[in-house]
């Protein structure tokens, strides 16, 4: 191989230009420029929360504690080992002012608060004057929703848990408001002091606690978070610091931006259909060329290295085009971002972010163009000329296979290592090369049986109809090309829209149906039987439940660390509700084991949600400790029980025998199932009679997270259009190299006597046909895997979304139409002789 003559060749052809190769630079730059733009925001945000992290916190370190306050004891560590503490609680609650009534999540701080950052208020006034309050009542202050929900001006009196105050100012700004996570209420701050002796933070209601530190700069986090483990409350509490100020946020983050990079590999593998085809394009064209190069002894690799070069080149450039692209959007979007964002956004050049879209471009590049290129090397100069007419054909030798697959196994490795996802990079790797078998195996059946019904006698005397399917089914045709990049895209397109529209639906329509329409909490023991006693005699409650609730961190399970024994599970990290009951309730329907006597007196039993224990792989018998109130209670798992959390409705992971919690401080929970027109008058007069406690409406609740849900959705749906443009840069590419036979094939007709009209029918038909045959096979592909989403993932009922559907197959065909038929006019232009002459 004489690698210095291929560079002198590649070299001089491609000062000829790159007529060709548009679609090879358009989908590559396309495909970086999204996974670059996507990585640069991740990256971004990324760096602004561990930039942030103490100022999103608000202080280096936090030790979170569930229903109540830390001992003195507690305290006294805090401030004998931090340079500042901040005492915090949160806790949900109603707001009231005359009939008025909403629910707010309500801060209660103390005078160190904040440690760092500063609250903005309007009008404008320190935090501590607003608090202070006037009148003889402690101030409130409010986000701007609630003044607008209830009406509200400054200096009005309004009541929170049955506590008065007055509101003193709106919230313009909270520094540490990311830390906070998703909430069902606007935000309210108040002094602690006002409600520390109220029933709002009485032992047993619901409420968390946050101690703020600031440490010495020179504090190893790490050293510290472990001595507070050993050294306070057995480590019955949730620590956090600066490293992860905001973790709900950097993991929703995360996973968002994870999704969105597989979605733009799929973009790059419709591109790589279009490079893959341009390439093929372009060897065809130079057939003659590399055959002289041959004959005049040139060896297979060198000639190999030629192209290799060429296409090299041409992909560095387009990588590099996409790089600028990707690291320029997020700049120029950047006063969008932050105005979206509620954290803080380092908007730059991320240089780990354009490496790692550059990576997925040029391996991605480099598996799609071996197959092509490959095939040169082994022809010999006779099949060459002969093949010309319809281009390469046969397979690559094993040992360019083999470096193919060398190559996708390095995309899946760097995908893997840059998502931290193994699980979704495999499932989205096998989601793909599935949706390409399809999608290949469908073009081939589109192309026998287009070939079958052009001989079928229903297509006889309809000539346009018939030179259509013809073409469809023909040698050479563009059927295979485009049902491949159209349909991958629609593929995609379809998938997101068929799980939007279950999730809406699921959420939106099908749960209330079969959800609550009240949840009722921080019922204290003595309220429990007259809330009760008001539900059974309202006629319009249909259905009510009720039990006592507290919550607890679960630490260990058999003696070892609970994330050590189950991995991060959902119900390992922070605090989860727990119940107790002695008789089995009516709902409960046991899997495994059995339930405890109702008169049982030993020591903790519990029943654990069935489902949960086998992704966490506990068995019968094994202990758990759960720290409830500082006071570790470890049981061992007695049993196994079925629990629903579809509708919303009641559903504990922990139960215990009643003789093992009923003693500690506790509040209960109910559940009302009530007709629309007895909601308002119910819920009035528990207020009234009952203050303190909280009802939170379900439909409320939904739509906090359908808003969610439509963010995620727009940024998936941005994702996969962007995966659709890019195949129908292919379609377009396709079609342009397919103008020289449509003149010809148009000149052919015309010379036959065919009219314009037939032979324009005739184009518009085939391209027709293509888009619906890709439309069809997206849907089907979309629709699996959705449904596999849907049932598997979220375990909900999926139904089909027609409306979505049908958009899908309007658009698949409307998309091969424009970009056919736009060639297809140019080609119908030219004169017949003039094209006839030519192919002599």
């Amino acid at each position: 191989m004489n690698v210095k003559l291929a560079w002198k060749i590649a070299r001089r052809e491609l000062r000829a230009g790159i007529r060709g190769f548009w679609v090879l630079i358009a989908c590559l730059a396309l495909g970086v420029a999204a996974i670059a733009g996507v990585t640069s925001v991740r990256e971004s945000i990324a760096q602004g929360l561990d930039r942030e992290g103490a100022a999103l916190l608000g202080g280096q370190g936090e030790m979170e504690f569930t229903y109540r306050f830390a001992t003195d004891d507690e305290r006294a560590w805090m401030d004998e080992n931090a340079l500042a503490v901040s005492e915090i609680a949160d806790f949900r609650s109603m707001i009231t002012i005359g009939e008025e009534r909403a629910l707010t999540q309500v801060k209660a701080v103390d005078g160190a608060y904040p440690l760092i950052g500063a609250v903005t208020l309007s009008p404008q006034m320190t935090i501590e004057a607003a608090l202070a309050g006037q009148g003889g009542l402690s101030g409130a202050i409010l986000d701007p929703m609630l003044f607008e929900r209830l009406g509200l001006s400054v200096g009005d009196e309004i009541a929170i848990g049955g506590e008065r105050f007055v509101a003193m100012a709106q919230l313009t700004r909270e520094p540490d408001n990311a830390s906070a996570g998703f909430s069902l209420g606007p935000r309210s701050i108040v002094a602690l002091e006002a409600l520390r002796d109220t029933s709002l933070l009485s032992a047993g209601t619901l409420f968390e606690t946050a101690y703020r530190l600031t440490l010495p700069i020179e504090t190893d986090l790490d050293a510290f978070e472990a001595r507070a483990k050993r050294e306070v409350a057995d480590g019955g509490f949730r620590w956090r610091d600066a490293r992860n100020g905001a973790p709900g946020v950097a993991r929703f983050v995360e996973r968002l931006s994870s999704f969105l990079v597989l979605v733009g590999l799929a973009g790059l593998a419709v591109g790589g259909v279009g490079v893959s085809a341009a390439v093929r394009a372009y060897l065809d064209r130079k057939t003659s060329v590399i055959a002289t190069l041959k004959t005049l002894g040139a060896e297979r690799s060198t000639i190999l290295m030629v192209y290799a070069f060429q296409v090299g080149v041409l992909t560095l450039i387009s990588v590099s085009i996409g790089l600028v692209l990707g690291a320029l959007a997020p700049l120029l979007a950047a006063p969008i971002i932050e105005a979206q964002l509620p954290v803080p956004v380092v908007v730059g050049v991320h240089v780990g972010s354009l490496i790692e879209a550059s990576v997925y471009g040029i391996l991605s590049a480099a598996i799609f163009v071996l197959w092509p290129l490959s095939r040169v090397e082994q022809i010999r100069p006779a099949a060459l000329y002969r093949d010309a007419q319809f281009g390469l054909r046969g397979l690559p030798r094993v040992r360019y296979l083999i470096a193919m697959c060398i190559m996708i196994a390095a995309l899946l490795g760097s995908a893997i290592l840059f998502t931290d996802s193994a699980r979704l990079v495999i499932w989205s790797f096998v989601g793909v090369v599935g949706s390409f078998v399809l999608l290949a195996l469908s073009a081939r059946g589109v192309a026998w049986m287009a070939r079958r019904a052009a001989k079928a006698r229903f297509s006889k005397g309809r000539t346009g109809f018939r030179l259509a399917l013809s073409s469809v089914g023909g040698p050479g045709g563009e059927t295979t090309s485009v049902v491949l990049s159209l349909g991958l895209g629609l593929t995609v397109l379809s998938a997101v829209g068929q799980i939007d529209t279950n999730l809406r639906n699921a959420i939106a329509q099908d749960l209330p149906e079969v959800a609550p329409s009240y949840f009722v909490v921080d019922i204290q023991p003595d309220q429990i039987a007259g809330v009760l006693a008001r539900l059974s005699q309202d006629a319009g409650v249909t259905n009510y439940e009720s039990a006592p609730m507290l919550r607890g961190i679960i630490t260990q399970i058999n003696g070892v660390d609970a994330e050590t024994y189950a991995g991060p599970h959902w119900v390992i990290r922070g605090d989860r509700g727990i119940t107790y009951s002695a008789a089995k309730p009516e709902n409960a329907e046991i899997t495994e084991g059995a339930w405890w006597p109702e008169d049982y007196t030993g020591p903790p039993q519990i029943s654990f949600a069935a489902e949960e224990a086998e992704e966490m792989g506990l068995k019968l018998g094994d202990t758990m400790t759960v720290n409830v109130l500082g006071r570790d209670i470890t049981g061992e798992i007695t049993s196994f029980r079925q629990v629903d959390f579809s509708g919303a409705g009641m559903g504990f992971v922990l139960s215990m025998n009643d003789t093992a919690l009923r003693g500690a401080p506790h509040s209960h929970i109910a559940t009302i199932y009530a007709a629309p027109e007895a909601e308002a008058p119910l819920i009035r007069d528990l207020a009234k009679a009952y203050p303190n406690i909280t009802t939170i409406r379900v439909r409320d609740a939904i739509g906090r997270v359908v808003s969610v849900l439509e963010g995620i959705a727009a940024a998936t749906t941005l994702g996969a259009l962007a995966t659709l443009i890019t195949g129908a840069v292919v379609l377009v590419g396709a079609a342009a190299a397919g103008e020289s036979k449509r003149r010809y094939e148009a000149a052919i007709l015309k010379t036959l006597g065919a009219s314009r009209l037939t032979i324009l029918l005739s184009f518009a038909l085939r391209s027709a046909l293509m888009g619906f045959a890709a439309a069809i096979v997206a849907l089907a592909a979309g629709g699996l895997a959705a449904w596999a989403v849907i049932r598997f993932v979220m375990s909900a009922e999926f139904h089909f979304a027609w409306g979505s559907a049908v958009l899908i197959v309007i658009g698949g065909i409307a998309l091969t139409l424009v970009t056919s038929l736009w060639f297809s006019w140019r080609a119908m232009r030219v004169r017949p002789a003039r094209v006839l002459r030519a192919q002599d």
